[in-house]
Order: C-alpha cells, then structure tokens, then sequence
C-alpha cells in the first residue's frame, strides 16, 4: 500500500513539475497546487493507519496504543486550506494579468517589462 502512495505521490510531482515549467500562466497554477496535492498524500503516507480505533487515550494509558495519529491529519487538514487560498489568490492574479496585458505567456510579459535603470529599479511612470 504505501508502495501505491508513494508511486502516486512521485507521478503528481513528475506532473505538477512539468506544468511548472510552462510558459502558460494558468498550467503553472495548475502545477503548483498538483504539488501542494502531493505534498499532502506524503503527509498522510506518514500517518501508517495501524487500525480502526479512533485516536483515543483510555484513561489510565499513558499512550496512544492502536489507531491513527491525528497530527498528520491536522497538518493536511491545514494545508488543503492554505493551498486552496494560494491557488484562488494565484487565479485571480493571472485573470488580471490576463486582462492587462491580453497573454498569458510568460515569456511574451517578461519582454514586456521596462529596462531597469542603472540603479537597477525599474523607471517610473511620472520621469522623463
């Protein structure tokens, strides 16, 4: 099973890597939060499920015996939500760089920017 986890989680990696590295600003998005996805199937890889028993301490135990740790849970729990933010915040701004500038090639808005100047700042709007 964590063979099948870890395959799964290698092959979104492979995936999120390759849309990454495109030059469209939306399949880089997309590769980002594939990523985040794979991230947290490792985090819950690490929980090994030892059973069904909730993760409950009977009383006079000083520890958990059987049952899932729910650390790790806590932990995707927490980054689904914070990649789910990023991944919204991240369309937003590609949909408004998208209706600025009418492309999304990466390397078309890189050409676009202005020279710095020799301080290494890009000019401002008002000098002449």
């Amino acid at each position: 099973m964590i063979w099948a986890l870890a395959l799964a989680a290698g092959a979104i990696v492979g995936a999120g890597v390759y849309l990454s590295l495109s030059r469209h600003l939306l399949r880089v998005v997309v590769g980002v939060s594939l990523i985040g996805a794979a991230a947290n199937l490792v985090l819950l890889a690490m929980a090994r499920a030892t059973g069904p028993e909730p993760p409950v301490i009977r009383a006079g135990e000083v520890e958990l015996a059987a049952g899932l740790d729910p650390l790790p849970q806590a932990l995707v729990l927490t980054a689904i939500v914070i990649g789910f933010s990023l991944t919204c915040f991240s369309l937003v701004l590609v949909l408004a760089i998208a209706q600025r500038t009418r492309d999304t090639d990466g390397d078309a808005l890189r050409a676009a920017e202005p020279h710095p100047d020799r301080d290494g700042k890009p000019p401002v709007e008002g000098d002449a």
